[in-house]
């Protein structure tokens, strides 16, 4: 299955570029990273077999194994893409959260974008170890 992080905002060169980088070289499965403008822009669109997961205030906060959990059990599903989309400053709409197949919370505070994605990488990573039963999982 792959991971697909689209997000608004480029991120450039950073501290939380770095972080991204990071981790996504870590990462066992296929991933992808998609940047957009904050505002404009097209979403790329889903493959067949697709999960939406938007970063949301609003969202479930989850334990990094009910995380991996989830997509384990998509992965068993057959789902070819999860999509994992993280908005502007001003977030997701309501017609984007109403279409989601999940919405996750890192936390109630609202942190910044790149912040954000730097989190969702090191998460991603997280969850494929646990996965794969890799002890990274229990360092953290």
């Amino acid at each position: 299955m792959q991971l697909h992080i689209i997000a608004r905002g480029k991120i450039a060169r950073s501290p939380e570029a770095e972080l991204v980088a990071r981790y996504a070289k870590r990462i066992a499965w296929p991933l992808k990273l998609t940047e957009l403008p904050d505002l404009g822009g097209t979403v790329p669109e889903a493959p067949a077999q697709s999960r939406t997961v938007l970063l949301d205030e609003r969202g479930k906060q989850l334990s990094s194994e009910e995380f991996a959990a989830i997509l384990g059990k998509w992965r068993d599903e057959g789902v070819r893409e999860a999509r994992f989309l993280i908005g502007a400053a001003d977030g997701h709409g309501q017609t984007a959260r109403d279409h989601a197949d999940l919405l996750i919370a890192f936390g109630a505070m609202t942190s910044p974008h790149l912040m954000a994605r730097a989190m969702l990488a090191e998460q991603l990573y997280r969850a494929t170890s646990i996965l794969a039963g890799h002890p990274y999982h229990r360092s953290g």
